[in-house]
């Protein structure tokens, strides 16, 4: 793969280029009542900023008090009695993991600066803290999925199926699909552990598939790799804002509190001291001394900067980031289609359960695709303050064991054949409003109309296609 020339800064060429825990059981009844409370003040206010990297508790906080509660969200969900469900496809990201092999190796690196300055240390707290915290991180951990990782998965596919039984009954299909990655894997095996002998799903009826070439499409997609991927140019505003005066701010902060020369930090250093607390948190349900380090205004700068990176590098920053998705969203409405079509030929739906595990890499396109989450002005390094009300939040999108199901449903007594089948999204357990109608509820027939030019128009192999001519920046973006 070849790496493109990148342009010298954000310039004006440039930007116009860029267009579009579980507790343990057995604690008392009070303490499980303190419990969000205990919790939000021991993370010092951090939890909610984690980005990416942020507990799937944090946009359903009644798991930290029962782990297979449906929650407020699906009492108010009902459909009329007259609809059944005849095909669920959930795509779900991963469970909580582990840090990759290059955050561990920074730090480490981090935590070895600390180590070789014990005088420095003696004055300053935070870092007599920090150096006496163990690095119990090793490499070959690699992005694999936690313990708790399993524990989330096991316990979406319990609330899955108490929320949807007729689908999860027994003797039903259920086909399960994931990228190749381990965590990925893992992460499927925990789902389907998760419903258990009751539900009858042995291991001759389940499929578990490795397709990468929808779960980790961006992988597959030429003008993606090398024009944003391999492509400094393309994250000029997300190093912009790690020069620029907020982070500096910080950064200075951070220095001031380890008593080191600030110029021996950078971004990269302190936003990985930052993930170490939320990894500490989402792993092992405790607060890391590395959370000491920053505030809650801390947290905001830094959650931003996780932002607009997913925002350039999958979300709405360059239109392929989205484009390379329709290739899944395709398949999607393609069995969707054929449920219907088997419906009405009055045949058994031959896949009432699809599963499919991926990243949040995998959904965050795919939901700019679909136009969620979209803000009227882009994300940008000199925005920071005009975007603290911002939709795009990552967090709040794609936690760990982040979930999109699709449900269609088969409806009696309706005054018109097209109110026949019905359709349903929702994220994290939570129902999405569609756009053309601002319900949560859509007509397939209106669905499919109102993503006709998706469906039909977007070519994975054409979209994905490099320019034929040579270029140095993102231009052809």
């Amino acid at each position: 793969r070849r790496r493109l020339r990148s342009a010298s800064s954000c310039g004006s060429r440039a930007v116009a280029a860029m267009a579009p825990r579980w507790v343990a059981a057995a604690l008392p009844s009070a303490a499980l009542l303190l419990l969000p409370l205990l919790l939000a003040v021991a993370s010092a206010g951090l939890s909610g900023y984690f980005g990416t990297k942020s507990r799937y508790e944090e946009v359903n906080p009644h798991l930290l008090r029962d782990p297979l509660s449906l929650g407020p969200a699906a009492a108010g969900s009902r459909l009329p009695a007259a609809c059944a469900p005849l095909q669920l496809r959930a795509l779900l990201r991963h469970g909580t993991r582990y840090p990759t092999a290059g955050q561990i190796r920074r730090l480490g690196e981090l935590h070895a600066r600390l180590l070789r300055r014990p005088a420095a240390a003696a004055g300053c707290p935070a870092a007599a803290d920090l150096a006496a915290w163990q690095m119990w991180y090793e490499e070959s951990l690699d992005g694999r999925l936690a313990p708790q990782g399993r524990r989330d998965m096991e316990h979406l596919a319990r609330r899955l199926a108490a929320r949807f039984p007729a689908l999860f009954a027994a003797r039903r299909r259920l086909v399960l699909a994931s990228s190749s990655k381990h965590r990925c894997l893992q992460s499927g095996a925990a789902f389907r552990r998760g419903l258990g002998p009751s539900l009858s799903l042995g291991s001759d009826e389940v499929e578990v598939e490795v397709n990468d070439s929808l779960m980790r499409f961006f992988d597959h997609c030429a003008k993606f790799v090398a024009l944003v991927e391999e492509n400094d140019t393309a994250m000029c505003q997300v190093n912009a804002f790690k020069e620029g005066p907020e982070m500096r701010k910080v950064l200075e902060k951070v220095a001031s509190a380890l008593c080191l020369p600030v110029e021996e930090l950078n971004a990269d250093l302190v936003q990985v001291a930052f993930l170490a607390c939320s990894y500490e948190l989402a792993i092992k349900n405790v607060t890391s001394p590395w959370c000491s380090l920053f505030s809650e205004e801390d947290a905001k700068v830094l959650e931003y900067l996780n932002d607009l990176k997913q925002y350039w590098k999958r979300g709405y920053g360059y239109d392929i980031n989205s484009r390379s998705s329709c290739i899944l969203f395709q398949d999607i409405f393609q069995h969707l289609d054929k449920a219907v079509e088997e419906s009405k030929s009055s045949k058994p739906i031959s896949s009432p359960l699809i599963v499919q595990i991926g990243h949040a890499e995998t959904l965050q396109p795919l939901l700019a695709l679909m136009g969620f989450f979209k803000d009227d002005e882009p994300l940008k390094a000199n925005n920071y303050v005009r975007q603290m009300h911002r939709k795009f939040r990552s967090g709040r999108i794609v936690p760990y064991a982040a979930n999109l199901v699709f449900v269609l449903y088969h409806c009696d007594q309706v005054k018109t054949s097209k109110e026949e089948y019905q359709v349903q999204m929702l994220l994290n357990e939570k129902l999405m409003l569609f756009h053309h109608s601002n319900e949560t509820i859509s007509t397939y027939t209106d669905l499919k109309d109102y993503y006709k030019d998706i469906l039909e128009n977007c070519h994975f192999k054409e979209e994905c296609a490099l320019p034929k001519v040579n270029i140095t920046a993102v231009d052809e973006l």
